[in-house]
């Protein structure tokens, strides 16, 4: 897969960001109604990245910073947002592959540990993260209280380590 940073209002990655709130849709019955916008993920606020197979975006995601101005988040936290990889195009270790991509990506600029909000209708995704060190930290994001919000985090183990 090659992975491009695109921006969240590139046509790929909208399209694909569409396609991933009717997943929402389908498992939970509505889209996500947490606020995303371009700015949020370009210069050092963060990044969207599309991946892309014999040249059709078939995967996203991205991070955004959140420090500690942003309740339950502390400094250099950033926000993995929108992971998604078409149903045609799973079971290949794609997600994976770009879960480590955006890791290093924060990392190299200066996150220091990587959060994010899944649900309980995500199992496949809850268990992507688990294999890869996510664990359970205090709910945050306007879904802190639903009871089938998951929020997991990671820290991002410095260079060398």
């Amino acid at each position: 897969m090659e992975l491009r940073i695109t921006g969240y209002d590139h046509p790929d990655a909208v399209q694909l960001t569409e396609e991933v709130q009717q997943e929402y849709v389908r498992r939970y019955g509505d889209v996500d109604l947490t606020e995303m916008r371009p700015e949020h993920f370009a210069g050092e606020q963060g990044v969207f990245v599309v991946g892309y197979l014999d040249g059709e975006p078939v995967a996203c995601g991205g991070w955004r910073a959140k420090d500690g101005s942003y309740p339950y988040l502390r400094d250099g936290d950033a926000e993995l947002k929108r992971m998604f990889v078409v149903p045609g195009a799973r079971g290949r270790g794609l997600s994976r592959a770009l879960l480590r991509h955006l890791e290093a990506v924060a990392l190299a600029a200066g996150r220091r540990r990587m959060v994010l909000e899944t649900g309980t209708e995500q199992p496949e995704a809850v268990a992507l993260y688990a294999s890869e060190g996510y664990l359970a930290i205090t709910k945050f994001g306007i879904y802190r209280d639903h009871p089938q919000s998951i929020c997991l985090g990671k820290e991002l183990p410095p260079a060398g380590d």
